[in-house]
């Protein structure tokens, strides 16, 4: 027998699909990020669970996931649930799905909500082309680096943040990326209160410095690269400087959307300062 990755609802219980009702009604083993999550779930779509419901989360998954390869070797159906959405997708299950499938596993799964595309189609940006990086480092230093990385993409990309990380990730954004880059804030999807926030990324983390619940996904625009002049780059780079970022970051920043030396626009800084500075 397969396991099953079993996406539930990200919110309202009513996007739960016949399938996933199907699949842990039906199920000898149900492995849940979180037990209690689940037993109120089932009970809002009416399903009665299995005798055997196991905790299976980021904290266990490394002793679990042979507990559970034992069972789906057995020929047992195994259903893995997370809180929200696809299991693995930022949540528990890759390590069990790559066991599964080294043991030569069958692995399959019921299809349903996800954040990530539901973001994507209300935040007005391009859908063509993106990337899914999850959630950003949580300390600054890292998270500036990655930021900087991928500066260039030129994909709509898309993160998940904690609420309260969001106001440093929208901030940090704005510095890497340009204040001007065009986002979208979206938070608590398909919830009572469902709200998308568009704008440039300072105003969107001015916004969010005021305090921000919920779940929360955030989508930025890709980069368009521009042809500019190193002078014009030289006062891109200053001005970003002169809102708190680190000088070598904004250098690589913009060395990457604007197609010039980072060293080059670092020379052309400590040159600008020195000229203003007699």
């Amino acid at each position: 027998m397969p396991l099953v990755l079993a996406a539930t609802p990200i919110g309202d219980p009513r996007d739960a699909s016949p399938r996933l009702r199907e699949e842990l009604a039906g199920a000898d083993v149900v492995a849940a990020e979180d037990t209690r999550r689940l037993r109120r779930l089932a009970g809002e779509l009416g399903v009665d669970l299995p005798e055997r419901v196991v905790s299976y989360h980021e904290h266990n998954e490394a002793t679990k996931t042979a507990e559970l390869l034992e069972s789906v070797v057995a020929g047992e159906r195994v259903v893995l649930v997370t809180d929200a959405g696809m299991p693995s997708v930022s949540d528990p299950g890759y390590r069990f799905v790559r066991a599964c499938i080294d043991a030569d596993e069958v692995v399959t799964c019921v299809p349903g909500p996800s954040a990530v595309l539901m973001a994507l189609a209300v935040s007005g940006l391009p859908v063509d082309r993106f990337t899914f990086e999850g959630f950003l480092p949580r300390k600054a230093g890292e998270r500036t680096r990655l930021l900087t990385e991928i500066a260039q993409e030129r994909r709509t990309m898309v993160f998940f943040e904690a609420p309260h990380r969001i106001a440093a990730s929208l901030e940090a954004m704005a510095q890497v990326l340009g204040p001007d880059r065009p986002a979208a804030v979206c938070r608590e999807l398909t919830k009572t209160w469902e709200e998308v926030r568009r704008g440039g990324l300072a105003e969107l983390a001015e916004w969010a410095a005021e305090g921000v619940k919920g779940e929360i996904t955030v989508v930025v625009g890709g980069a368009e690269r521009t042809s500019i002049s190193i002078e014009d780059a030289v006062a891109e780079v200053i001005a970003r400087k002169d809102k708190g970022a680190r000088l070598k970051d904004v250098c690589a920043a913009v060395a990457v959307s604007t197609g010039h030396s980072k060293k080059a626009l670092y020379d052309a800084v400590l040159a600008h300062h020195r000229e203003h500075s007699d």
